[in-house]
């Protein structure tokens, strides 16, 4: 009878083990483990991060906590700021650049404090014994299920090690199991450089507390604590020198929580033991199978909402940094459609509601003292992280970013009053955990006082998408707060008399022969953001109709603002002057932005200024840091150059084998963007990207299909989402469109260009479109003409044949269009 019993039992546990499928479209996978940590695999819930090695011998899990970061709440506000700031402007409107950065490093760049550095909390280590002989090695992340496996035989035993982070249980998750009994037998502990205290609670139970680094004389203050509870079937478990044993055990779940004492970006008030502890108490009451269940559920409710094809081919049976090397010379369509998936993963991961939003890493952060401190770079990195969020349908993960310039809003204001005696609030181009908003690092990098007006951005975006007009009362005050700064602070050149930011810069660039000085007046970037902030608060206002005295007050400074210039060289000028070097290859190419992501430069409008933008990134060329290239990608799209855009996607899809330092980008060989070192925006921007080649939404219609290139000749993306609250599936085959499904979650009127003519399935018919879109999500800026040099050599970028139609749409229902045939 018993003998029975044990072979039914040993049945049922072979039964349950399985290896992992190989390969498939929503898998990176690879045929060793990784020796770095750009080879290592991402998981995350948005507060919890690891990075998976998947090595047989000593699997290796690198934590991040979204919160543990060095210092504690804090200021860098330079109280001599009033003392300072006529001068300088003097200065820089009688061309004394030099003279004006020195004065601007002493008396508006912070003193001592330059933000915070996002940390590390460890390792958690699995030595495992008498993993010889290795054979038959896969390790995976499935971005579909969220989750890393690892498989092996070593002694003739197959392991499979699978590992997630849950967003609804709060926890990362680790199953270890084997098709032989008793084969798991190991060794846990934690691992990291900061002062920390690793202990083992009981036979179960492994615990670390530490605390954050002390940085720029800011004390560290940032508690944390974490606990590694193993659960195991089978075997037993020792403790030796702060170290866990499990020996002989049939199967293995480790639960890893962990909490720091961060209640908000004032206070440091949280039990971060008992909030640690409550994680592991709830979740080690469920089995692996529910948390698993639970995972699966609260993660594809996003993930799935979206879906892109863009064929198959003979290189995807390759592991994935195989693919990426080849990337150039091997045609591999699914890699684009998983490289895009990937960022959605990412965000998904790193940027969930309730908590930080995503960094300069996003989550994912192996060094205490990582490169630009990971912190938020608002000059460009931190939005473009959120370029994807509301595009790719994961408008919730928009929310952090939204709640952080909440946040700065607050403790901007007492920069604008401290440095500037301005109202409202400021941000510079740098940002921490702590919300700083004065100048950090030097003038030539941080003198730039437009954060506050690129982030305001996204609140308006946010409303775009959904047309929520109570999220819209709610952002409004910020917006106006924003604006309200900028009436104070600016200033009238003495030329031409237009209302110019001063002091500022073009990020990060310096022009050429400028006294080695970044610092100028009237830069463009600066007129294109103040614009669309006054721009876009008066319409807010409008909406919500509040506020009509304030409208001719912000219609007057936009009256006032400088015109765009292209220079004589045919480019759009950077700065006020004509400064521009057309062997200039820096990695900005802020003026851009009112081509993307504004759009104030578009084909249909300012064909003069799309050449000139165009001309610009000409010059700049095209290979460059991982972000920038990611950036370029959406600037060719909006260029309705598909081709380019997707030759900017294989330069981005070059592997960078070794993490580093450099000044090529492209991809590591866990599809990271390679800055390098590792920065995520270039995931982030690349994902947007390959969705403006797609779709846009920016110019006064749906644009179907506007730069899709030739070698995507076949494909269909489901899922979009675009102003108005529209949502878009699109079928296209020999590169044109074939099907677009529509839904209307708000109605109005529909207006969409399309490459070729369609008809409209149902009753509802099709309309040539006419004059102005009624639909006022869809309005577009009207901008003053650009004032163009006499040398300036111009040809028009030439706009492929189209059609354009209005339709109708009610709230709820779905429309279909058809090939006409």
């Amino acid at each position: 009878m018993n003998f029975k019993f044990s072979i039914l039992t040993f049945c049922l546990f072979l039964s349950g083990f399985s290896f992992a499928q190989k390969g498939g479209k929503y898998k990176l996978w690879y045929d060793k483990p990784a020796k770095q940590w750009v080879e290592a695999l991402p998981v995350g819930n948005g507060r919890l991060a690891a990075m998976v090695f998947g090595d047989p011998s000593q699997e290796k899990l690198q934590l991040n906590e979204a919160t543990f970061w060095s210092g504690g709440p804090s200021r860098n506000d330079n109280p001599d700021g009033p003392k300072v700031l006529d001068s300088i402007r003097y200065y820089l409107f009688n061309g004394n650049y030099k003279r004006a950065q020195i004065l601007t490093d002493k008396g508006l760049t912070a003193k001592t404090l330059h933000g915070s550095a996002f940390q590390n909390i460890g390792e958690l280590i699995l030595d495992f014994k008498n993993n010889n002989d290795v054979k038959n090695y896969y390790r995976e992340l499935d971005i579909e299920k969220a989750i890393t496996t690892t498989t092996f035989t070593a002694n003739g035993i197959n392991f499979k090690r699978e590992v997630f982070a849950s967003i609804p249980d709060n926890v990362i998750v680790i199953k270890l199991s084997s098709d032989k009994k008793n084969a798991l037998s190991f060794s846990a502990n934690f691992n990291n450089e900061l002062n920390k205290s690793v202990r083992a609670i009981d036979s179960n139970i492994l615990q670390i507390d530490g605390l954050s680094s002390t940085l720029d004389g800011v004390q560290g203050q940032v508690k944390f604590n974490a606990i590694a509870k193993i659960l195991n079937k089978g075997g037993k478990t020792d403790v030796s020198e702060n170290k866990i044993s499990v020996s002989n055990a049939n199967e293995v779940t480790i639960l890893i929580s962990i909490a720091t004492n961060f209640t908000d970006y004032k206070t440091l008030n949280t039990d971060e033991v008992l909030k640690s502890k409550k994680y592991i108490e709830a979740s080690e009451q469920k089995s692996f199978n529910t948390l698993l269940k639970n995972h699966l559920a609260f993660y594809q409710k996003y993930f799935k909402r979206v879906d892109l094809d863009l064929g198959t081919s003979e290189a995807s049976k390759n592991p994935i940094d195989v693919r990426i090397k080849n990337f150039a010379t091997n045609y591999d369509p699914e890699l684009v459609a998983l490289y895009y998936q990937f960022g959605r993963y990412l965000l998904i991961s790193s940027s969930q509601p309730g908590g930080q939003p995503a960094n300069l890493q996003g989550i994912w952060n192996n060094s205490n003292k990582p490169a630009w401190d990971s912190k938020y770079t608002i000059n460009i990195n931190t939005e473009m992280n959120y370029w994807p969020a509301e595009k790719t349908n994961l408008s919730e993960m928009h929310e952090p970013l939204i709640q952080m310039v909440k946040d700065l809003s607050e403790s901007g204001k007492e920069t604008a009053k401290t440095m500037y005696k301005s109202r409202g609030w400021v941000a510079h181009h740098n940002t921490d955990i702590w919300r700083i908003t004065g100048v950090i690092d030097f003038a030539n990098a941080g003198m730039w006082p437009l954060g506050s007006a690129w982030l305001s951005q996204h609140l308006w975006e946010k409303y775009l998408y959904s047309g929520d007009k109570n999220y819209l009362q709610s952002i409004y005050p910020i917006l106006k707060s924003a604006a309200q700064f900028y009436e104070d602070f600016l200033i009238e050149e003495p030329t031409h008399h237009w209302l110019v930011v001063s002091p500022s810069m073009s990020p990060e660039n310096i022009p050429n022969g400028h006294q080695g000085s970044a610092l100028a007046s009237g830069n463009t970037m600066d007129n294109q953001l103040i614009f669309d902030l006054f721009t876009k608060t008066k319409n807010a206002a409008e909406i919500l109709n509040i506020d009509s005295d304030k409208i001719p007050v912000w219609n007057n400074i936009i009256s006032k603002l400088p015109p765009m210039k292209i220079g004589r060289y045919g480019q759009l000028q950077e700065w006020a002057e004509d400064w521009d070097n057309p062997k200039d290859n820096h990695r900005h190419v802020s003026h851009l932005y009112g081509l993307f992501p504004s759009n104030q430069i578009n084909p249909f409008t300012t064909p003069e200024l799309l050449d000139a933008s165009k001309t610009v990134l000409l010059h700049r060329g095209d290979v460059s840091t991982g972000w920038s290239m990611g950036w370029k990608v959406n600037l060719w799209a909006k260029l309705l150059d598909g081709n380019h855009a997707n030759k900017l996607i294989k330069d981005q899809l070059t592997l960078v084998e070794k993490d580093g330092w450099g000044k090529k980008g492209g991809t590591y060989p866990n599809l990271f963007d390679a800055h390098p070192p590792f920065q995520i925006d270039g995931n982030f921007g690349c994902t947007s990207g390959i969705i403006e080649m797609l779709l846009q939404t920016q110019n006064g219609f749906i644009d179907i299909l506007p730069a899709l290139p030739d070698e995507w000749k076949n494909g269909k993306i489901s899922g979009l989402k675009t102003y108005g609250d529209f949502e878009i599936s699109i079928v296209w085959e020999n590169n044109k469109a074939k099907e677009i499904t529509i839904k209307s979650n708000l109605g109005g009127n529909c207006r969409v260009r399309i490459p070729n003519k369609m008809e409209l399935s149902g009753k509802t018919k099709l309309k040539k479109a006419e004059g102005k879109n009624p639909n006022h999500f869809f309005e577009t800026p009207e901008i003053k003409k650009p004032i163009i040099s006499s040398e300036a050599k111009l040809n028009l970028v030439e706009i492929k044949e189209s059609v354009m139609y209005d339709f109708p749409t009610e709230s709820g229902k779905t429309y279909k269009l058809k090939i006409k045939n």
